[in-house]
Formats: structure tokens, C-alpha cells, sequence
């Protein structure tokens, strides 16, 4: 299952919206999603989590290039919403080599769920890690520092919202 949320931090705080991203097809795309969501270019971040799998944070500042953290590239890669932060750049990789996600062998479903047990070998792709990738200093100037974002696990969009202060805004969305 899938959660996603735009929290837009203004002079009044944080203001928190659900966010559909189907129609979203690019990190161009989510980033002008979330643009449009904050007044006088305010600092928004796009906070998605597939329960259990993984989770990503997308920091947009104004006009600046976007920044990106996932908990984990393995499984984000095997999910529609994941393989919009996967990013050539993100994954340190050549877009002309050949290599991007849509060669990956994706299961169809919005799950996630890897198609082999755990403990086996069965990444599609191995220019895409099984671990986090990013910017994991991500949050530092709001008080999740690196160590803190790469320790998140079961309920990590809960905890970001708790360490913003955001915490009540982001449960009225979800």
C-alpha cells in the first residue's frame, strides 16, 4: 500500500496535502506537482512510503533542482512510484550507457514485492542498489540528521513529520 504527501512548510508552519500521483510520470513532473502546492516558493517536501518496503523523501526549495533520498533502491526500483526517484543521476549512472529502469523485470503491481524470497539473488539490474540512496543530509537543517534518516524504518514518514514538528498536519492526510 502507498502513502503520499506534500508537506509545504510556511511562515504558519507545516501545511500537509495527499497527494494522488498517478498522473505522475517524471521527477519533473512531481516536482512541479509540488511547486504548485506551496506559496512564495516555500520549501516543500513530497514524503511517499510503500509500507513496509520503502519510503522516499523529495526536497524542492524554490526553482533549485530537486533533492532526493530513498531508503531503498532495490525495492523502490521494483515500484512505479520508486522508479520516478530513481533517477540516472540519483543512481550515479550514464543515461546513454543503455541501462534504466524500464529494462527492469518489474512485477505489475503496485506492491512492490520482490518476485523472489529473501536471501536470493535476484536483482533485474545491478546498477541499482539494494540499499538507500541520495541525499541523506536531506533533512539536517530541520533536525533528521543522516544518521538519524538512514536508521528510519517501520513508520519513517511518521517520525520525519514528528521531527518537523509536522506531525498532526501529516495524520489529518493520511
Amino acid at each position: 500500500m502507498y502513502f503520499a504527501a506534500l508537506l509545504a512548510r510556511t511562515e504558519d508552519g507545516w501545511k500537509a496535502s495527499d497527494t494522488e500521483l498517478d498522473d505522475v510520470e517524471t521527477l519533473s513532473d512531481l516536482a512541479d506537482l509540488a511547486r504548485e502546492s506551496a506559496p512564495d516558493e516555500d520549501t516543500v517536501l513530497v514524503l511517499i512510503e510503500q509500507e513496509g518496503a520503502w519510503f522516499g523523501v523529495v526536497r524542492i526549495d524554490g526553482e533549485d533542482d530537486p533533492r532526493i533520498y530513498v531508503s531503498s533502491a532495490g525495492a523502490a526500483a521494483r515500484s512505479s512510484y520508486g522508479e520516478i526517484l530513481l533517477t540516472d543521476e540519483l543512481l550515479g549512472r550514464d543515461p546513454d550507457d543503455g541501462a534504466d529502469l524500464d529494462a527492469l523485470d518489474l512485477d505489475g503491481t503496485e506492491d512492490g514485492e520482490p518476485d523472489h524470497q529473501d536471501g536470493e539473488d535476484g536483482d533485474a539490474d545491478s546498477s541499482v542498489p539494494s540499499g538507500p540512496v541520495g541525499d541523506a543530509r536531506i533533512l539536517d537543517d530541520f533536525g533528521v540528521s543522516e544518521k538519524e534518516l538512514l536508521s528510519l524504518s517501520e513508520d519513517a514518514l511518521g517520525e520525519i513529520a514528528e521531527a518537523l514538528g509536522a506531525s498532526d498536519v501529516l495524520e489529518t492526510v493520511r
